[in-house]
């Protein structure tokens, strides 16, 4: 009998949430078939069956909080005895089993490879075939969600995959209603919902749902959010700077987010050093040749920074496509792990429904953040008069220890020049 433990599903968090057992207790498992769906603090990551036999405990249930390196999952390997296998407790009762990281495991394995993974820096976010049907775990969800029946989805993914894309078109078309006998059980955990993108572009109005009054547990991106915002306080220096742009000058219908984009890659160009890493250990600073734009995403289950890689080399075209690709990521949680580090400079857009100005907070190893208020019609000097102009505020925070307020100011000073061009 050995107990897997809950891997390093490749972000370096030190916990993770159950969302959907794919096993139950006394099921025979083969190695490698879907065996959990766990959701991190940006996406819901399937974890495989590790090795063949018999499932004899499963350590939680919907919505339980396993620590990296704790107990998820005991399995009967086959070949060995019935006899010695433990009581197995309902999954609805089971508790969650925290055990020391450095524990061993029962195996011979490090309990930090998920399948047929070679490191713990990877995550397995393939789709796994689940009645006949190619699906992510985050697209099952929002099939579930949008009541929509897969087996009645047409694939358009690679390698017959039902996609995001697919799930909402038959929800629209309504080709595909899901039965009241082939529904499945929905999972329990609320943050499995998919989110919707509340920037950079405008979305509906989150739905009002009942307040209980109640202390509730912070779950999923939300704690993460928590962790990092807490961390940041405590090890970054900042200092914000503001400033308004006269976008008056501005000709024919314009993509504001590819425009900030160019911008931002001007005030690097102008002065490299805010587009840095900053260690306090020495201290020491890696200024970066590439931009990688973290963007900051709002959505009604906390917030995500995703990496727009190589922006200061990708035509206005490209990165509307990458944005959109972003967008999409968000909305059926499917963010590969690799979009949600490493980012260079960041980029937040929280002016969607109110707001001139505010202090962005910088996340680390970051030193500077870019944040931009509603836009607003305003009466400006113009040509030796008076006119109207839309009137864009920015705010930019930088870390002081790392920057100084006259490279700030530089760099602010190239994002207006560029902001201000007619095109």
């Amino acid at each position: 009998m050995s107990t897997f433990k809950l891997p390093d599903l490749g972000e370096g968090l030190p916990d993770a949430e159950i969302v959907e057992w794919q096993v139950a207790v006394g099921e025979v498992v083969k190695t490698d078939q879907p065996m959990v769906s766990m959701e991190t603090a940006k996406a819901v990551v399937d974890v495989p069956v590790p090795f063949d036999g018999t499932v004899a405990t499963l350590h939680g249930a919907a919505g339980d909080i396993i620590e990296t390196g704790g107990a998820l999952i005991t399995i009967t390997e086959a070949g060995e005895s019935a006899a010695s296998e433990e009581p197995a407790p309902d999954a609805a009762s089971a508790e969650p089993v925290a055990e020391p990281r450095d524990a061993p495991t029962e195996r011979s394995d490090s309990g930090t490879v998920v399948g047929e993974m070679e490191s713990s820096d990877a995550v397995i976010a393939s789709a796994h075939t689940v009645g006949n049907v190619k699906v992510t775990p985050a697209v099952r969800a929002l099939a579930r969600k949008l009541k929509v029946d897969l087996a009645q989805v047409t694939p358009t993914g690679a390698g017959d995959v039902v996609t995001a894309r697919d799930v909402k078109q038959a929800a629209e078309q309504g080709s595909a209603p899901i039965s009241q006998t082939a529904s499945a059980p929905a999972a329990t955990n609320p943050q499995a919902a998919l989110v919707q993108a509340a920037a950079p572009v405008k979305s509906p109005a989150p739905t009002a749902t009942p307040v209980s009054g109640e202390w509730t547990a912070i779950k999923g991106p939300r704690r993460s959010m928590a962790r990092v915002m807490a961390d940041a306080h405590a090890a970054v220096v900042p200092t914000t700077i503001t400033e308004d742009i006269n976008c008056g000058l501005w000709q024919g219908k314009q993509d504001v987010t590819v425009r900030m984009i160019r911008a931002m890659n001007a005030g690097v160009q102008r002065e490299p050093v805010l587009n840095s890493w900053f260690n306090a250990d020495g201290p020491k600073i890696q200024t970066h040749p590439a931009v990688h734009l973290g963007i900051a995403v709002d959505t009604r289950g906390g917030l995500f920074v995703s990496k727009l890689t190589d922006t200061d080399s990708k035509s206005a075209a490209q990165l509307r496509d990458d944005i959109n690709q972003l967008r999409q990521n968000v909305e059926s949680r499917s963010i590969p792990p690799q979009d949600l580090t490493g980012y260079t400079i960041m980029l937040s857009n929280v002016g969607v429904y109110a707001g001139k100005y505010t202090s962005p907070v910088i996340t680390p190893p970051c030193v500077a953040i870019m944040a931009t208020g509603k836009m607003r019609t305003e009466v400006v000097a113009l040509n030796g008069g008076i006119g109207t102009a839309n009137v864009m505020p920015v705010s930019l925070t930088f870390d002081h220890r790392a920057v100084t307020g006259g490279e700030a100011a530089r760099f602010l000073a190239a994002f207006l020049d560029d902001l201000s061009l007619p095109n």
